[in-house]
């Protein structure tokens, strides 16, 4: 339990102490500045700690936004300021400060100042948005009488469900999902359970409509669609119950993230086992759509981390951009020609009860493409016009994301001429060396293996210098769409039974350690270690050994190989990603939320 320290003259009728007791907080009232320093002392160094003036006014979701936000090491609102176990030293700073005046009342003891005076010592204090809400200390009972009215005329509760969903969601989530499933939030949250129980809620339903595809009869099918739908309806649930409790956690942001990839891309190989079924072989399609996705989301987070501390960050591009945002209906509809998460999922529900798996990811492939090439190019156009300076985190981030491993790392020392210094160029050049054979020879052409050579050479050479020029975000892209188009072409090359799944479980085990690294990095936790990504190879030793697979066995083996590669692999990131959060989580890592995908 928290500990909220109240100073000041209690005020009769006030139901501040209720208000925080009900947020989960033991009161205890100071009687000067000393003693609210003694208080403070007297609280176990991991627990976080209130102080909060007696005279405050204000909504109940106020102090809660305020003062239990776990995201944040130190907050404040008016008249309020806390600070969690990392803050705690320049919060009993301020206190000392405030009593070695002698004997100050605690009347005097002002949070604001507090709050101020940690600022000051380079803390810093987190001010939520307010909004409607009401958090005031008056000084007279006039002054009081007004706050307390304001507080009765604006139902904090109506703000709390409101601010419960996104602000930028897509058009289908907003208008067809967040109506209702804020409500199921709420009722998730007055039972008592937890962001992550209804996260795995999600998978669990998405895994049985998988399932329901699988079985490749219609009945299946039209199954399959609505527990689609009812899964996105809980994962949409998650996180507005984490925004409507303020409960959010390293592990839980972890788990939402991964969870969506692992739901979606388990759908399409039940999809794929179902048109198998009926007599149609979709793994090539399937696995098309896990590649093209997960590329899709490389570019979104490698631009993002290139561009997200960059200084004089400014476009011409971006300013259109945003003057578009500007009218309504524009907003609308550059969120769903983006396809995000809600429309995306929508549109593969309704094809599958209604179509053929075959449709179902043709569709899905078509419209995946169309927005990947919008959503690009706009990115290109924007860094190509962007005066920005990017800094060496970014350069360090896009490195972790471009997962060189030692082969590569052996040619990043070579010197270049300035004119074949383009990483960008390196990366594409690379993968064009080791797609273009794979896919324009037959299956078991040493070429392959030559151009996997080429590869690892233009990979490490690509990352000779600080990726911090305006396209070096494509780096990352490029990589992964090299590996895991040259698996799919010599899968597709093989041309035997099991080569084709045995891949899509090969790039899934992959791409779950690419989106893991992703995940670290956002969460401010750094990228996986070096030796994870030497055990497994590095990108550009998995396309060898898979070349040299192609290479050596018959086309009947390579699946075996596949698998075997995807095992190891999947092994070794597995045991190591979830040691690494469950970890992370009881150290007590700072909590954070993922808001999903960009709209």
């Amino acid at each position: 339990m928290s500990t909220a320290i109240v100073t000041g003259q209690p005020v009769p009728g006030s139901p501040l102490e209720g208000d925080l007791r009900s947020l989960c907080f033991d009161v205890r009232v100071a009687s000067d500045a000393a003693d609210a320093e003694m208080l403070l002392a007297a609280v176990p160094g991991d627990q976080r700690v209130a102080v909060v003036d007696a005279r405050f006014v204000g909504h109940v979701h106020a102090l809660r936004l305020g003062l239990t936000d776990p995201r944040f090491t130190a907050a404040a609102v008016p008249g309020a300021v806390t600070a969690g176990p990392q803050a705690r030293r320049a919060l009993t700073h301020a206190l000392r400060t405030s009593a070695t005046t002698g004997g100050v009342p605690a009347s005097e003891v002002l949070p604001d100042s507090l709050a101020a005076a940690m600022a000051a010592e380079a803390t810093d204090v987190h001010r939520p948005e307010l909004g409607t809400l009401v958090a005031t200390v008056p000084t007279d009972p006039q002054t009081r009488n007004e706050a307390r009215q304001a507080v009765a005329a604006v139902d904090d509760e109506a703000v709390r469900l409101r601010t419960a969903v996104k602000s930028r969601d897509g058009f289908f989530t907003t208008y067809a999902i967040s109506p209702y499933s804020r409500y199921l939030a709420r009722w998730c949250a007055r039972r008592g359970l937890t962001p992550n129980q209804v996260t795995t809620a999600s998978l669990l339903t998405a895994l049985i409509a998988a399932g329901c595809a699988a079985t490749g009869t219609r009945g299946g099918f039209v199954a399959a669609g609505l527990l689609l739908i009812l899964s996105f309806v809980l994962d949409c649930t998650d996180g507005q119950l984490a925004r409507y409790s303020l409960r959010y956690s390293t592990l839980g942001a972890w788990l939402d993230a991964t969870f969506d990839r692992a739901k979606e891309y388990a759908y399409y190989a039940g999809l794929a086992l179902g048109a198998a079924r009926g007599g149609d072989d979709v793994w090539a399609l399937a696995l098309g759509a896990m590649v093209l996705q997960t590329c899709r989301h490389v570019v979104d987070f490698s631009f993002n981390e290139a561009n997200h501390d960059a200084t004089a960050n400014t476009s011409p591009t971006a300013a259109l951009s945003d003057k578009l945002d500007s009218v309504g209906w524009t907003v609308w509809v550059r969120r769903m020609i983006v396809l995000p998460i809600g429309e995306r999922w929508a549109m593969i529900a309704v094809l599958t009860a209604l179509t053929t798996p075959r449709i179902t990811l043709v569709v899905l492939l078509i419209g995946c493409a169309l927005a990947a090439c919008y959503t690009t190019a706009g990115r290109v156009l924007r860094s190509l016009t962007r005066k920005a300076t990017r800094t060496d985190r970014a350069a360090t981030a896009l490195a972790d994301l471009a997962d060189n491993g030692p082969q590569a790392s052996a040619f990043a020392a070579l010197e270049l001429p300035a004119w074949l210094r383009p990483a960008p160029a390196l990366a594409f050049l690379g993968g064009a060396a080791l797609v273009g054979p794979a896919a324009f020879t037959t299956y078991g052409s040493p070429w392959v293996v030559v151009g996997a050579v080429i590869y690892i050479a233009l990979s490490g050479l690509a990352l000779a210098r600080p990726l911090k020029a305006a396209l070096d975000w494509l780096v990352p892209p490029f990589f992964r769409a090299a590996e895991y188009g040259t698996i799919l072409v010599l899968a597709a090359k093989a041309d035997v039974n099991g080569a084709l799944p045995a891949a899509f479980g090969l790039v899934a085990a992959v791409a779950y350690h690419h989106y893991d690294t992703v995940y670290r990095i956002k969460g401010g936790t750094g990228a996986p270690p070096a030796w994870l990504v030497r055990a497994i190879g590095g990108q550009e030793g998995r396309t060898l050994v898979v070349a040299l697979a192609a290479a050596v066995l018959p086309a009947a083996d390579f699946p075996v190989a596949l698998t075997a590669l995807a095992v190891a692999v999947a092994l070794v990131v597995l045991v190591e990603s979830i040691r690494f959060w469950v970890a992370a989580e009881k150290q007590g890592a700072p909590a954070v939320h993922d808001e999903g995908e960009p709209a």
